[in-house]
């Protein structure tokens, strides 16, 4: 057995001895749910481990650190760009993912008004947490990923489709750090008092062994994003409201993309408003720009969120998400991440004999069965427009916004009408099951499709011509355009289904190219994993928060070398 293969054993058999032979994984099949991200990543790993407190993470942390071993921090792995995996096998040390998900514990601070999130809390469960004092957290269904958890928002400036409180930020979180010498700290920035000792405050945070005495209420960190509201409205800023890259929104955990090993996050939470929600169509796209400017500066609140959808992002979402619809409407969304899982664990065992979307091809195959799922005003408004928006006010503003809507669409094509309860819970939850349809688009047409090229874009605040204008020769490459985001925020979801035989890296690169003469920003809310080259401040801030390069290395086409030694790693 060669010295690699012992160091490689003895690291196996320390974290077996640390979190139990059950939770550390290898090999192929049992670690491939953790190693493929939901679209796009996947390469080798020595093991994946899965600790069950806090002491066990940071006990592991202390292990792989010590063997010289690359950490790789994931919680719900449902990122869209991989930044939760291995991207292939190009690494010069062993790859080891620590997935959080066992790690749950939710602590209320000041009557609700805010809380402490242990790794493996997703944001689907801190809703129900928080829906019995009449509080949200930062994000809710319709926003975000079903299943993803809390501190990959965090770690990731995740945005999401409420307007009012813009990228998930926090000043305030526990997290562990690597040096540039290869040594592992803990710090804790919480703002609670839990001892200088990493083991005492990792056991007193897990069973929440502190009293409001030591919850330091008085400092100057934000536990949100304290800028966002205002910088919003400023539909004649040159620049994006909001996107992975901007600097101001980088501060340790805040925007660390799995450069830190993070334990917990404080944060604010926000009283839950009744609202009204108005499906409103257009073939124009002035129409949607004047009521977007006049929504955000014409009113004292601003609206709640407001959801776009093309017409062929709406056509197949329809067809490719319905099971994904059902699902979360007949059951709610706590029993989706394990309907997940076992997907993946079937769609592996059929990989294995060499059979790929079998599961997919399945679940479409039941669906035609079934009857059709969107309320009728909603297909009526399909047929009529190509443009819908979305839009859910603060119950106090919907008379004014029905008067708004009513004045500007006086005359005009364009329409609108005010949801039912029901319509505008199944119209946000079309919207939300849109963004995995281009995936089981891909695996049911596989023949046709050779891959997605996924981009979430931020477009300047004042850009009037948001509807995109492909060249001809770039759109004949593609079988498919699904647009869809969060409009007033001008945050675009842009999925493109690429034809059979066309090379999907050209055509994103073309799309930046485009991109870039408009003067958006991308991404904008999914980080840039390792399809995104990350631009010099954000690659300055990885390399600060982790000099030796211990944690998630490549991570926006980066050096991957210990140190950051090596070169850039880009697919550009």
């Amino acid at each position: 057995m060669s010295a690699a293969s012992q160091d490689t054993t003895a690291l196996l058999a320390q974290l077996r001895g640390i979190v139990g032979a059950a939770h550390v994984l290898s090999g192929d099949k049992p670690t491939r749910r953790f190693r493929k991200g939901y679209r796009f990543g996947d390469g080798p790993v020595l093991a994946v481990v899965r600790p069950g407190t806090l002491l066990e993470q940071w006990r592991a942390l202390q292990a792989i650190v010590a063997a010289n071993a690359i950490v790789i921090m994931q919680a719900a792995n449902t990122g869209l760009t991989g930044g939760s995996t291995p991207d292939g096998a190009e690494y010069d040390r062993p790859v080891v993912i620590v997935n959080t998900l066992r790690l749950t514990g939710i602590q209320l601070l000041n009557d609700g008004h805010q809380v402490v999130c242990l790794p493996g809390v997703t944001l689907d469960r801190l809703e129900q947490a928080l829906a019995p004092l009449d509080r949200e957290p930062h994000s809710v269904i319709g926003s975000s990923c079903i299943g993803a958890s809390v501190l990959g928002g965090v770690c990731n400036n995740s945005g999401g489709s409420l307007v009012r409180r813009g990228p998930a930020y926090t000043e305030m979180a526990l997290f562990a750090q690597v040096d540039a010498d290869g040594q592992l700290h803990l710090v804790n920035h919480l703002g609670i008092e839990l001892g200088d000792i990493p083991e005492r405050i990792l056991e007193r945070l897990q069973r929440g062994d502190y009293t409001p005495g030591d919850v330091d209420n008085g400092g100057s960190r934000a536990a949100s994003d304290p800028r966002y509201a205002e910088q919003v409205r400023q539909v004649d800023a040159a620049t994006p409201a909001r996107y992975n890259a901007d600097p101001s929104r980088h501060y340790e955990a805040s925007g660390s993309a799995g450069k830190l090993a993070v334990f917990a996050v404080r944060l604010d939470t926000f009283a839950r408003e009744a609202g009204e929600v108005f499906y409103i169509g257009s073939n124009a796209m002035e129409d949607l720009t004047a009521i977007r400017r006049h929504l955000l500066t014409a009113f004292e609140r601003l609206p709640i969120s407001g959801e776009y959808l093309h017409r062929e992002a709406y056509d197949i979402g329809e067809r490719y998400g319905k099971d994904t619809f059902l699902l979360i409407d007949r059951f709610g969304t706590g029993r989706v991440p394990a309907a997940f899982a076992l997907k993946s664990r079937i769609d592996g065992w059929f990989e294995s004999l060499g059979l790929r979307g079998v599961t997919d091809r399945a679940i479409q195959l039941a669906m035609r069965c079934l009857p059709g799922h969107l309320p009728a005003r909603m297909g009526q408004f399909r047929a009529r427009y190509e443009h819908h928006l979305l839009l859910k006010v603060s119950a106090a503003d919907a008379a004014a916004t029905a008067t708004f809507l009513r004045d500007h669409f006086a005359g005009g094509e364009g329409d609108f009408f005010q949801c039912t309860a029901e319509e505008g819970r199944k119209a946000f939850l079309h919207r939300f099951a849109v963004a995995g349809a281009a995936v089981r688009y891909r695996e049911v047409h596989r023949r046709d499709v050779e891959d997605i090229v996924a981009l979430d874009v931020a477009l300047r605040r004042d850009d009037r011509h948001w509807v995109e204008q492909l060249p001809p020769d770039l759109d004949a490459r593609l079988a498919g355009k699904l647009y869809y985001g969060h409009f007033l925020c001008h945050v675009f979801h842009q999925d493109y289904i690429v034809r059979r035989g066309e090379d999907p890296l050209a055509i994103e690169h073309a799309m930046w190219a485009l991109l870039d003469r408009r003067g958006a920003e991308y991404p904008a809310e999914h980080n840039v994993g390792h399809l995104y080259p990350a631009k010099p401040p954000l690659a300055a801030f990885y390399r600060t928060l982790d000099p030796s390069n211990a944690f998630n290395p490549g991570i926006g086409q980066t050096p991957r070398g210990a140190h950051w030694g090596g070169h850039d790693c880009g697919r550009h």
